[in-house]
Protein backbone atom coordinates (compact mmCIF):
# COMPACT_ATOMS: atom_id res chain seq x y z
CA UNK A 1 0.00 0.00 0.00
CA UNK A 2 1.16 3.51 -0.74
CA UNK A 3 -0.03 7.09 -0.41
CA UNK A 4 -1.46 8.08 -3.78
CA UNK A 5 -1.26 11.89 -3.75
CA UNK A 6 -0.39 14.99 -1.76
CA UNK A 7 2.56 15.83 0.46
CA UNK A 8 3.21 12.16 1.34
CA UNK A 9 2.74 10.81 -2.20
CA UNK A 10 4.54 7.54 -2.82
CA UNK A 11 5.25 6.76 0.84
CA UNK A 12 4.57 3.17 1.82
CA UNK A 13 2.16 2.03 4.52
CA UNK A 14 2.16 -1.18 6.51
CA UNK A 15 -0.89 -3.42 6.30
CA UNK A 16 -2.53 -4.96 9.32
CA UNK A 17 -1.07 -8.47 9.73
CA UNK A 18 -3.40 -11.44 9.36
CA UNK A 19 -6.63 -11.84 7.44
CA UNK A 20 -8.98 -10.09 9.87
CA UNK A 21 -8.73 -6.68 8.19
CA UNK A 22 -9.70 -6.05 4.57
CA UNK A 23 -7.69 -3.06 3.30
CA UNK A 24 -9.18 -0.60 0.83
CA UNK A 25 -7.33 -1.13 -2.43
CA UNK A 26 -5.24 1.72 -3.84
CA UNK A 27 -7.62 1.83 -6.83
CA UNK A 28 -10.74 2.27 -4.68
CA UNK A 29 -8.96 4.75 -2.37
CA UNK A 30 -7.93 6.84 -5.39
CA UNK A 31 -11.49 6.74 -6.71
CA UNK A 32 -12.89 7.83 -3.33
CA UNK A 33 -10.60 10.84 -3.18
CA UNK A 34 -11.35 11.80 -6.77
CA UNK A 35 -15.04 11.89 -5.78
CA UNK A 36 -14.70 13.88 -2.54
CA UNK A 37 -11.57 15.96 -3.17
CA UNK A 38 -9.11 15.44 -4.51
CA UNK A 39 -7.45 17.99 -2.18
CA UNK A 40 -8.67 19.63 1.01
CA UNK A 41 -8.21 22.77 3.06
CA UNK A 42 -8.20 21.75 6.71
CA UNK A 43 -10.98 20.12 8.65
CA UNK A 44 -11.12 17.10 10.93
CA UNK A 45 -11.69 13.56 9.70
CA UNK A 46 -12.96 10.54 11.60
CA UNK A 47 -12.29 6.95 10.62
CA UNK A 48 -14.37 4.59 12.79
CA UNK A 49 -12.75 1.44 11.37
CA UNK A 50 -9.16 2.61 10.99
CA UNK A 51 -7.51 -0.63 9.86
CA UNK A 52 -4.03 0.44 8.72
CA UNK A 53 -5.01 4.12 8.76
CA UNK A 54 -4.64 4.40 4.97
CA UNK A 55 -7.84 6.40 4.32
CA UNK A 56 -7.11 8.97 7.01
CA UNK A 57 -3.41 9.22 6.16
CA UNK A 58 -4.36 9.78 2.51
CA UNK A 59 -6.73 12.55 3.64
CA UNK A 60 -3.97 14.14 5.75
CA UNK A 61 -1.57 13.96 2.80
CA UNK A 62 -4.17 15.81 0.71
CA UNK A 63 -4.73 18.66 3.18
CA UNK A 64 -7.01 17.53 6.03
CA UNK A 65 -5.76 19.22 9.20
CA UNK A 66 -6.40 16.51 11.82
CA UNK A 67 -7.60 12.91 11.92
CA UNK A 68 -9.22 10.75 14.57
CA UNK A 69 -8.80 7.01 13.97
CA UNK A 70 -10.66 4.32 15.86
CA UNK A 71 -10.43 0.56 15.70
CA UNK A 72 -11.31 -2.22 18.10
CA UNK A 73 -8.54 -4.61 16.98
CA UNK A 74 -5.17 -4.38 18.78
CA UNK A 75 -3.23 -5.31 15.62
CA UNK A 76 -4.93 -2.50 13.71
CA UNK A 77 -4.17 0.05 16.44
CA UNK A 78 -0.52 -1.04 16.49
CA UNK A 79 -0.33 -0.76 12.68
CA UNK A 80 -1.96 2.70 12.67
CA UNK A 81 0.50 3.94 15.28
CA UNK A 82 3.45 2.53 13.32
CA UNK A 83 2.27 4.17 10.08
CA UNK A 84 1.58 7.51 11.80
CA UNK A 85 5.02 7.48 13.46
CA UNK A 86 6.83 6.50 10.25
CA UNK A 87 5.24 9.48 8.48
CA UNK A 88 5.79 11.88 11.41
CA UNK A 89 2.06 12.61 11.77
CA UNK A 90 1.71 12.20 15.57
CA UNK A 91 0.84 15.89 16.06
CA UNK A 92 -2.12 15.63 13.67
CA UNK A 93 -3.58 12.24 14.61
CA UNK A 94 -5.51 10.83 17.57
CA UNK A 95 -5.77 7.03 17.79
CA UNK A 96 -8.27 5.21 20.01
CA UNK A 97 -8.88 1.52 20.62
CA UNK A 98 -12.64 1.32 20.96
CA UNK A 99 -15.71 0.03 19.19
CA UNK A 100 -17.47 2.42 16.83
CA UNK A 101 -20.52 3.11 19.00
CA UNK A 102 -18.50 3.89 22.14
CA UNK A 103 -16.21 6.11 20.10
CA UNK A 104 -19.20 8.05 18.76
CA UNK A 105 -20.58 8.48 22.29
CA UNK A 106 -17.19 9.79 23.46
CA UNK A 107 -16.98 12.23 20.54
CA UNK A 108 -20.43 13.56 21.42
CA UNK A 109 -18.93 14.87 24.68
CA UNK A 110 -16.25 16.86 22.86
CA UNK A 111 -16.75 20.20 21.16
CA UNK A 112 -15.91 18.84 17.74
CA UNK A 113 -17.32 19.11 14.22
CA UNK A 114 -16.23 16.63 11.59
CA UNK A 115 -15.74 17.52 7.94
CA UNK A 116 -14.99 14.01 6.66
CA UNK A 117 -16.07 10.62 8.03
CA UNK A 118 -14.82 7.28 6.74
CA UNK A 119 -16.87 4.17 7.48
CA UNK A 120 -15.32 0.93 6.25
CA UNK A 121 -16.55 -1.71 8.70
CA UNK A 122 -16.09 -5.45 8.37
CA UNK A 123 -18.88 -6.43 6.00
CA UNK A 124 -20.44 -8.78 8.58
CA UNK A 125 -20.65 -5.96 11.16
CA UNK A 126 -22.11 -3.16 9.08
CA UNK A 127 -24.14 -0.62 11.06
CA UNK A 128 -23.52 2.24 8.67
CA UNK A 129 -27.04 3.66 8.70
CA UNK A 130 -27.15 3.77 12.52
CA UNK A 131 -23.70 5.39 12.66
CA UNK A 132 -24.70 8.10 10.19
CA UNK A 133 -27.95 8.68 12.09
CA UNK A 134 -25.93 9.12 15.31
CA UNK A 135 -23.49 11.58 13.67
CA UNK A 136 -26.36 13.68 12.30
CA UNK A 137 -28.60 13.50 15.36
CA UNK A 138 -25.83 14.59 17.73
CA UNK A 139 -24.62 17.36 15.39
CA UNK A 140 -21.10 16.01 15.06
CA UNK A 141 -20.92 17.05 11.39
CA UNK A 142 -20.03 20.37 9.83
CA UNK A 143 -22.46 21.71 7.23
CA UNK A 144 -21.58 20.00 3.93
CA UNK A 145 -19.53 17.33 5.75
CA UNK A 146 -18.94 14.22 3.66
CA UNK A 147 -19.40 10.66 4.83
CA UNK A 148 -17.72 7.93 2.81
CA UNK A 149 -19.02 4.42 3.42
CA UNK A 150 -17.27 1.45 1.85
CA UNK A 151 -19.55 -1.53 2.19
CA UNK A 152 -20.79 -4.84 0.90
CA UNK A 153 -22.31 -4.28 -2.54
CA UNK A 154 -25.46 -6.11 -1.43
CA UNK A 155 -26.17 -3.41 1.20
CA UNK A 156 -28.56 -0.75 -0.08
CA UNK A 157 -28.43 2.46 1.92
CA UNK A 158 -31.32 4.94 1.73
CA UNK A 159 -31.01 8.23 -0.18
CA UNK A 160 -31.37 10.17 3.07
CA UNK A 161 -30.18 9.39 6.58
CA UNK A 162 -31.02 12.12 9.07
CA UNK A 163 -29.66 15.37 7.66
CA UNK A 164 -27.36 13.52 5.24
CA UNK A 165 -28.23 13.05 1.58
CA UNK A 166 -26.84 10.62 -0.96
CA UNK A 167 -24.23 12.30 -3.14
CA UNK A 168 -22.70 9.37 -5.03
CA UNK A 169 -22.84 5.59 -5.27
CA UNK A 170 -20.28 3.42 -7.05
CA UNK A 171 -20.06 -0.36 -7.20
CA UNK A 172 -16.52 -1.63 -7.87
CA UNK A 173 -16.97 -5.38 -8.10
CA UNK A 174 -19.40 -8.04 -6.92
CA UNK A 175 -18.52 -7.44 -3.26
CA UNK A 176 -17.52 -3.77 -2.83
CA UNK A 177 -19.45 -0.52 -3.14
CA UNK A 178 -18.87 3.03 -1.94
CA UNK A 179 -21.69 5.37 -0.97
CA UNK A 180 -21.00 9.03 -0.23
CA UNK A 181 -23.36 11.24 1.74
CA UNK A 182 -23.23 14.99 2.32
CA UNK A 183 -24.63 16.69 5.42
CA UNK A 184 -27.24 19.36 4.92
Amino acid sequence: MRIISGELKGRRLKSVPGSGTRPTSDKIRESIFNMIGPFFEGGISLDLYGGSGALSIEALSRGVERAILVDVEPKAIETIKENVAALDLEERVEVFRNDAYRALKALRKRDIKLRYVFLDPPYKKQKIQKEIEFLAEHELLEPKAMIVAEHDARLQLPDEIGSCKLMKYEQYNSTTAVTIFVNG
